[in-house]
């Protein structure tokens, strides 16, 4: 029983995720009827095929339809994916300036050009290997 549920809750999961990739909501699911029921209305009232419904609902013929049939204004609202959301990912990217990071004198020094200076090391750790540290010319 158990092994049944967890294949349930995976494959629910999974179906979920791919819903949502792909922008697909469950209000749009639930008006598939009403797209349906409006296909019929257009074969019946216009002749169109499925391409040219779904043209004049979603692609290229959008506006001149619209503008055409404003009685139909209450209908095509009815229909599924007529939202308009931005991906979750570019709500996520933001950009900081830098104005944002403060910069104090005294916790942080500027450093300045010419600042460099080498200061010989006395440790034995350099010695006389060809690894040096750099040093001014």
């Amino acid at each position: 029983m158990a092994v049944r549920m967890n294949k349930i809750a995976i494959i629910g999961l999974s179906l979920l995720i791919l819903l949502q990739g792909t922008n697909i909501h469950l209000k749009d699911l639930v008006e598939l009827g009403q797209l349906i029921e409006h296909y019929q209305f257009h074969n019946e009232e216009y002749g169109d095929n499925f391409m040219v419904f779904v043209s004049k609902h979603y692609g290229e013929l959008k506006a001149s339809h619209n503008e055409k049939h404003q009685e139909e204004q209450k209908d095509h609202e009815k229909l599924p994916f007529q939202h308009q959301q931005a991906p979750c990912a570019q709500q996520l990217v933001f950009v900081l300036g830098t104005d944002s990071f403060m910069y104090s004198s005294a916790i942080i020094p500027r450093p300045s050009k010419g600042n460099f200076h080498y200061q010989m090391s006395y440790s034995l750790v350099w010695g006389d290997n060809p690894f040096q540290p750099p040093r001014n010319a």
